[in-house]
Formats: structure tokens, C-alpha cells, sequence
């Protein structure tokens, strides 16, 4: 018994530890901050006294078509916010993303970085990029301004490690990216359920992430898979596959076109689109026929997600799109993900 207590408490701490490091990874992937204070005026322009002040702990919030603060005397609409905290953060590139309906921006040490505070009627959604060239507290300021309607505001920031260090000379200019347009009368889905959502090259969640996208952000819906469980999205000038639970749509989602779960993978010529996607469940051989004695023409991944294009009459081999190359693989270690088996081809090299 005396045994089992020292090897149980030690594997106990490393456990809480390993926890412990996995929350802090978490933490820094993605920072609300923590204490701000938010100064609240019963008019859209920050004009005159705050008519209220409190401590909020982050700045994430969607009022809908309520008081940010019911009860209060502050108005569903026609009101505004200005938050402000400091917080510390190491020297590097940092991405802060500021989304809003209907207006804001962001200040940090006095420079405003991201400004559509003039916004009316539409949810939008900028990005800047800002270099922190100080082991210091830096002041970070958030102004809201919400006129009529639905009522939203996002801010965090995230370390930007990809982003090269900058030489000598003076602070870069923040960038910042607005939401691609969307036609009138166009098929909307609207993130609701996740702060960040991964947009895929595949309707599956195992599919490679090409983009994220914000909580309360819009997007024109192009399609959708079989079931009606992933949509496609227009992302501005190229389109990704967003998980359905997490959206809210203005349609009924099923009446969006089908499209093919390969549709993102661009199939070389003479090879037709039969919709069937497959996922490699163990490190594979893709060769030049179906056979195993057949020259091997690439080495597949585990996990990866393969557009099937014909197969043999015995379904012993598929023939698959991997990384630009058209080749061979046998099915034993392959789980078919979307598509029609039906649709592929047979053929008999």
C-alpha cells in the first residue's frame, strides 16, 4: 500500500503539471485579457460622462437587441462603450482582431490599429498586426459603438510567431482585412456557437484548416455536403468548408446546392470529379498500378484525405488524387469519409 501511495502522488503532480502547461499553450493561443474597464454612455458617440462604469473581464459580448446592462437605463440602442485595460506582453509580433456590429476600434499605447468605428447596419471584422518592441505594460483601449439593431463586439490577440522580426527603422503600418462582400439576396451562414472557427479544405473535422473565422462573423454559403452537415463558405476569393453546428443560417440550409466534398482539391485533366473522399488510416504506398509489385510513386501520410477517382472491379484498389499525383492504393487501410462509392468509375489497367 505504501508503495502504490509514492508512485500514485508523484504521477498526480505531473498530471496537474502537464494540465497546468497545456492551459497556459491554450491561454496564449488566444487572449481576451482579463480586468478592463468598461465606461458605458446611454448615446452612440461617447459623448459626455459614462453613464455607468464596471469592471468587465474581457471584451466579448453579444448584446443582441438588449441593454448591454439591463435594467440600468442604458438603451437597447444608441448606446456606446469604452473599454481599457493594461497588459503585459513580451516583445514580438502580435495579431489583435477587432469584430463589431455596428462600429468600433482599437487603441494600443495611443495608435489607433484597427478604426471602423463609423460602421452602421453591418457586422465586420479587421485585423492588425503590431510589433511590442518593450518588455512592458502596454494600454490597450476598445471603443463600441452600437446605433440600431443586433448589438455584437469581439477583441483578443494572439502572438503572430510566423511573422518575421522587423530590422532596424520604424514600426510597421498594422494591416487590416475586412469581410469579403455579399450579393443581395445571398444564402448567409453566421458563426454563433465558437469564438474561432476552423474553415477546412474537406468536409470532415480531419480536413486541413485553411482559414479561421470569428464569432458573429457572415459569410456567403456557395454549398453544402450530402447531409446538410458542412457548408461551403465564400471567403474572398477562395472558398473553405465550415462545420454546420457552429453556424446560424438565414435559409433553410438544405435548399443550398450540393457540391462535391473534392471540390477544393482541383483534379488534374481527364480526370472527372466523382465526389467520393477517403482518409488514409495508416502510412500508405501510392503506386503507378494496382498492384504491389507497381513502381511506388509517393508515400501517403496517415490521416490524409484522398479524392478517389476510379477504383477496380474488385474494390481491392483505389485510384487517388495525393499531393498533385494521380496513382494506386489499396483500400485496407482507407475509410471512405464522403461520396458515393457507386459514382467511381471501374476500370481494369
Amino acid at each position: 500500500m505504501r508503495t502504490t501511495r509514492r508512485l500514485f502522488i508523484p504521477a498526480l503532480v505531473l498530471s496537474l503539471a502537464l494540465l497546468l502547461v497545456l492551459s497556459v499553450i491554450v491561454i496564449q493561443a488566444q487572449q481576451f485579457g482579463s480586468t478592463w474597464l468598461g465606461q458605458y454612455f446611454t448615446n452612440p458617440d461617447l459623448s459626455g460622462s459614462p453613464y455607468l462604469s464596471k469592471i468587465d473581464t474581457q471584451v466579448n459580448f453579444n448584446f443582441g437587441d438588449s441593454s448591454p446592462i439591463p435594467n440600468t437605463g442604458i438603451p437597447a440602442d444608441g448606446f456606446s462603450v469604452r473599454w481599457t485595460t493594461q497588459e503585459y506582453l513580451a516583445p514580438g509580433y502580435y495579431r489583435f482582431y477587432l469584430s463589431a456590429d455596428d462600429g468600433a476600434r482599437a487603441i494600443v499605447n495611443g495608435t489607433t490599429i484597427i478604426d471602423f468605428y463609423s460602421n452602421t447596419g453591418t457586422q465586420q471584422t479587421q485585423v492588425a498586426d503590431v510589433y511590442v518592441d518593450a518588455t512592458t505594460e502596454i494600454t490597450l483601449v476598445v471603443e463600441y459603438a452600437d446605433r440600431a439593431g443586433a448589438a455584437m463586439v469581439q477583441f483578443f490577440w494572439e502572438p503572430a510567431a510566423l511573422i518575421a522580426s522587423p530590422t532596424a527603422g520604424p514600426s510597421p503600418t498594422p494591416t487590416a482585412t475586412g469581410l469579403p462582400p455579399i450579393p443581395a439576396g445571398a444564402l448567409t451562414a453566421t458563426v454563433i456557437r465558437a469564438s474561432v472557427l476552423n474553415i477546412r479544405d474537406a468536409p470532415s473535422l480531419g480536413g486541413g484548416r485553411i482559414a479561421r473565422i470569428l464569432r458573429g462573423q457572415t459569410y456567403q454559403v456557395v454549398g453544402r455536403n450530402d447531409d446538410a452537415t458542412w457548408f461551403l463558405l465564400e471567403l474572398g476569393g477562395y472558398t473553405g468548408w465550415a462545420y454546420g453546428y457552429y453556424l446560424y443560417f438565414n435559409f433553410n440550409e438544405f435548399t443550398a446546392p450540393v457540391r462535391s466534398a473534392t471540390t477544393l482539391y482541383g483534379l488534374p485533366s481527364g480526370y472527372s470529379d466523382t465526389g467520393v473522399l477517403v482518409q488514409a488510416l495508416a502510412g500508405m504506398k501510392l503506386r503507378s498500378a494496382p498492384n504491389v509489385f507497381a513502381e511506388q510513386t509517393g508515400r501517403i501520410t496517415w490521416g490524409s484525405f484522398l479524392p478517389v477517382v476510379a477504383r477496380t472491379s474488385g474494390g481491392d484498389w483505389y485510384q487517388v488524387l495525393w499531393k498533385g499525383t494521380v496513382g494506386w492504393v489499396f483500400t485496407g487501410y482507407l475509410k471512405q469519409v464522403e461520396g458515393d462509392m457507386n459514382n467511381v468509375p471501374v476500370v481494369n489497367p
